[in-house]
């Protein structure tokens, strides 16, 4: 691990403002992701700015019927929160689907979100990665791929988004509140908050340098049957293969949103407006240009199944 210097923010205006100052630094909280990347130098800050006191680890309901939920909220206290479990049951089940108990008692709601990749060419630094070192290539394109993107990805990059949570977030349409270096604030949607890989597939989120999460806003309450299923090589400790995050009311209509293949939750209006059809007319319009490799394209189909079984799920917990 390289040497860095480690700072303490008193705000979070402070926090943001360090962190523009200094080219490559690095906002640390529970650090489940960060460290072990650092040790594996891929990640090499030059300064770590520790925002753990900045009082952002509550989750309050607002006046409007919103809940807002500070970027240092735990993920185990996030799951077990009786708002949560009572009125966004779709997020406390992503939430337990990950990782181990003792990883979200350390892990952070918008360090949750802000995790990277888990593609094998990513972490092996012996290999080519254009997310880790630009333009150096992508082995997976032409390598193992069967973790990896079906759709969304590009020549430059192929990686997944790793997070449960952030899958359960675009299917309850949240927004992120962020704070920059001048202590402006701006709101991002989750469906907004993931850059598309194109040709620079090193920026990832749509976040300036500098730009601090605050929190994470859930709008009110929509009701419906709310499922999260994630499809995994093993029962627990691994990233999804393919999970699938519902909203199904009784007239059928609600939301899908896909993890574990592209850059990002995937989701779309269209495939939406073919629940009340099946799963089958829900995935045509969900993977519509897909470009899946031959290792991965098994995904589509497996996806294609975990939904219609979130769907029976919601028919017979209406019954």
């Amino acid at each position: 691990m390289k040497a860095f210097d480690y700072t303490r923010a008193a705000s979070p205006a402070e926090a943001a403002a360090a962190a523009a100052r200094t080219p490559n630094a690095k906002f640390i909280a529970g650090g489940t992701n960060l460290l072990d990347l650092m040790k594996l130098e891929i990640e090499t800050p030059a300064q770590l700015i520790d925002v753990n006191g900045l009082a952002l680890d509550t989750i309050e309901k607002t006046r409007d019927g919103f809940l807002r939920i500070g970027a240092l909220v735990r993920n185990t206290d996030l799951a077990a929160d009786a708002r949560v479990r009572r009125d966004y049951p779709l997020l406390s089940r992503a939430l337990l689907a990950g990782a181990s108990g003792q990883l979200r008692n350390r892990a952070t709601t918008a360090g949750n979100l802000l995790q990277r990749t888990r593609c094998p060419y990513f972490y092996d630094t012996d290999q080519p990665c254009n997310k880790r070192l630009p333009g150096s290539g992508c082995g997976a394109l032409e390598g193992y791929s069967r973790q990896l993107a079906v759709i969304g990805g590009s020549r430059a990059c192929i990686a997944t988004h790793p997070s449960d949570m952030a899958v359960a977030m675009r299917a309850l349409d949240a927004v992120v509140e962020t704070v920059g270096p001048d202590g402006s604030e701006r709101r991002i949607a989750v469906a907004d908050l993931y850059l598309a890989p194109g040709d620079t597939p090193q920026r990832e989120t749509a976040l300036a340098p500098g730009e601090l999460i605050a929190a994470v806003v859930l709008p009110p309450p929509v009701g419906g049957r709310q499922l999260y299923r994630k499809v995994r090589d093993r029962a627990s400790y691994a990233f999804a293969l393919v999970s699938v995050a519902a909203i199904v009311h009784d007239d059928g209509r609600g939301r899908i949103a896909v993890g574990g293949v592209a850059h990002k939750p995937w989701r779309s209006d269209a495939a939406d407006a073919e629940l009340p059809r099946g799963a089958a007319a829900v995935a045509a319009r969900l993977f519509d240009g897909a470009t899946p490799t031959d290792d991965n394209r098994f995904k589509l189909t497996l996806a294609q199944r975990t939904i219609a079984a979130v769907l029976v799920e919601a028919q017979e917990t209406r019954a």
